[in-house]
């Protein structure tokens, strides 16, 4: 039909045109005509293309993808004439053909002019998809999208616009093309981008990638990197906790470098830095609550408000307990309270403290236990240099080993006491700075080192039993608790007279040579004590003695009792005495 035909028939009514020289100008096969519905059956479409005989069209090609019949009686439709009569003298047409044809007029028509063509992805294929253009076409899969798209399945039942980049009628074959379009677009908005691109502009982007250290965003065909650290002024782990891809979001311009095209952009920097307001918000001295966030080796990070942390150190965390860890108190995610110890705002540091949340019960103590006060507790611990004797909930007192006993010799405490054993001690100091309870058993009585000298004297005779011996001498206990030292050179050898052989718990005959009561010592001498009284060399070193006038049967005949009852107490039996209170 010529184009004069055409505007001649929009003077006539359509029964006009298929009674007129028009219709029978295009009545001939394989053409498309407009044929009017005369009647709908079962299974056939009655219409009359103004021919001397009407046409039949199965129902079936009135049918649409839903399984809706759309049509109805006197509908004007487009329809093939595939032959003007068949064995029985009938017209044969078809809907289905004409739709197809004009089809493929339209995919001739946009693959010539460059236009697109809407279709509907309808299933996935080896390589690509399937897209329903009216006729069945191919969608390679590199073609879908500006990037590799790993699940094809959603796209099905997706409408979109496509170029046809390549089409064979003959054959069926179709090429669509989604990327070309999309990348005509990137560029379009990307001039546009590029042109309005200034640092300090907030504008709109997409979320296009999520990596650890930052997020992708689109603004519009220019791609531009907002850094984990640009996201929050607060603290966050991974940026998938705040972003989806995409997302819609407001971004600042940070940097924009022309040449290379690179762009930084900030979430944060959209809002005012909290921390310019912190000293003001946080002054030192301030009780504050916040949530735990961090935890490490050396303390816990708290979230005072989004974008302000404070440190609580381990050791700020309890008065009296040593924490080695914080987990041991606090948690990931538990609200506390806390003090503002100190500020630095340009460094952006708050120092916090839980145990000022409450007293400090070591300024309690010197009022409490004033220095020479008698405690009673429990031994919590024993170990090599002392006894830790509970005072106070958390506050233990240390007994060190070198004040348990004036006079006896003590390897371990362990000796003594036993842990949760009862201890009966004397407060002797209180060091409040440095958090430490120093005790004392053996002050409990009075230092038997003051009466001692009175007692016992150079060049006196006395009977002890062997406690230990070693390589360079022999301690020798000359009363209960109290021992003597005799050098190697001071015991007996072979070559001696009076030579026995030595073994501990063996009872001997010493002689006092020295007492040195500021570094309590006393030393002792086996080979003297055997000296004949009448030897001019032992005469000679009595009367070097202060005590020379005390005679030596003191120490044979009265000595032992008068030192056990009136100056020297066995100090092994008062502390073991003193347990059993």
């Amino acid at each position: 039909m010529n184009k004069e035909n055409c505007e001649n028939m929009e003077k006539f009514s359509f029964e006009e045109l298929l009674d007129g020289e028009f219709a029978k100008d295009d009545i001939k096969e394989g053409s498309i005509v407009k044929a009017k519905v005369l009647s709908l059956s079962k299974d056939f479409v009655l219409v009359d293309i103004g021919y001397k005989s009407e046409g039949l069209i199965s129902v079936r090609e009135f049918y649409d993808m839903d399984g809706n019949l759309n049509i109805n009686k006197d509908d004007i439709v487009e329809v093939f004439i595939e032959s003007i009569e068949d064995d029985d003298g009938h017209i044969v047409l078809s809907k289905d053909k004409a739709d197809k044809l004009k089809i493929w007029e339209e995919i001739e028509r946009a693959a010539n002019n460059n236009d697109t063509i809407d279709g509907l992805i309808v299933s996935r294929v080896k390589g690509g998809l399937h897209v329903d253009i009216g006729v069945r076409a191919f969608l390679p899969g590199s073609q879908v999208d500006l990037r590799p798209i790993k699940d094809l399945d959603k796209l099905i039942g997706e409408r979109f616009k496509f170029k046809v980049i390549k089409f064979n009628k003959k054959r069926s074959n179709i090429v669509l093309s989604r990327r070309i379009m999309l990348e005509k677009e990137r560029q379009e908005k990307r001039q546009i981008t590029l042109d309005m691109l200034k640092e300090g502009i907030i504008m709109h982007g997409t979320v296009k990638n999520i990596t650890d250290y930052g997020v992708f965003i689109d603004l519009g065909g220019v791609d531009g990197l907002l850094h984990v650290t640009d996201i929050s002024w607060g603290r966050i782990q991974h940026p998938n906790e705040i972003f989806s891809i995409g997302d819609v979001i407001k971004v600042k311009v940070l940097k924009y470098e022309l040449e290379t095209e690179r762009v930084s952009l900030g979430v944060k920097q959209i809002e005012e830095d909290p921390w310019l307001k912190a000293q003001n918000t946080f002054p030192v001295g301030n009780k504050v609550s916040g949530k735990v966030v961090s935890l490490t080796d050396y303390g816990a990070f708290i979230e005072l408000i989004p974008g302000v942390e404070g440190l609580i150190h381990v050791s700020e965390m309890s008065w009296t307990k040593r924490i080695k860890h914080p987990s041991k108190i606090v948690n990931i995610g538990d609200e506390i309270n806390a003090v503002v110890l100190d500020i630095d705002q340009d460094n952006k540091r708050i120092s916090l403290g839980m145990k000022q949340t409450i007293p400090n019960p070591w300024s309690l103590l010197q009022e409490k236990y004033p220095v020479g006060t008698v405690i009673r507790g429990k031994a919590r611990s024993i170990t090599d240099f002392g006894i830790f004797i509970g005072i106070e909930d958390d506050i233990d007192g240390l007994v060190h080993v070198s004040d348990i006993s004036w006079t006896h010799r003590i390897k371990h405490p362990s000796e003594i006491y036993k842990k949760d054993d009862a201890v009966e001690a004397v407060v002797l100091n209180i060091d409040m700075d440095n958090e430490r309870f120093s005790l004392g058993i053996k002050q409990l009585n009075e230092d038997p080192w003051i009466k001692i000298p009175k007692i016992y004297y150079k060049g006196m005779k006395v009977v002890g039993v062997i406690n230990k011996i070693t390589n360079f001498g022999v301690y020798i206990e000359i009363e209960s608790g109290l021992d003597g030292f005799c050098h190697n050179s001071e015991c007996y050898n072979k070559n001696d007279d009076h030579y026995v052989e030595l073994h501990e718990g063996n009872q001997i005959e010493v002689f006092i040579m020295d007492i040195n009561q500021k570094e309590r010592k006393i030393n002792l001498s086996m080979k003297t004590a055997n000296k004949n009284k009448s030897d001019k060399n032992y005469q000679d070193y009595l009367k070097s003695s202060k005590k020379s006038h005390v005679t030596d049967s003191v120490a044979f005949g009265t000595f032992g009792d008068a030192f056990k009852d009136k100056f020297y107490n066995n100090e092994k039996d008062k502390i073991l005495k003193n347990k059993k209170k």
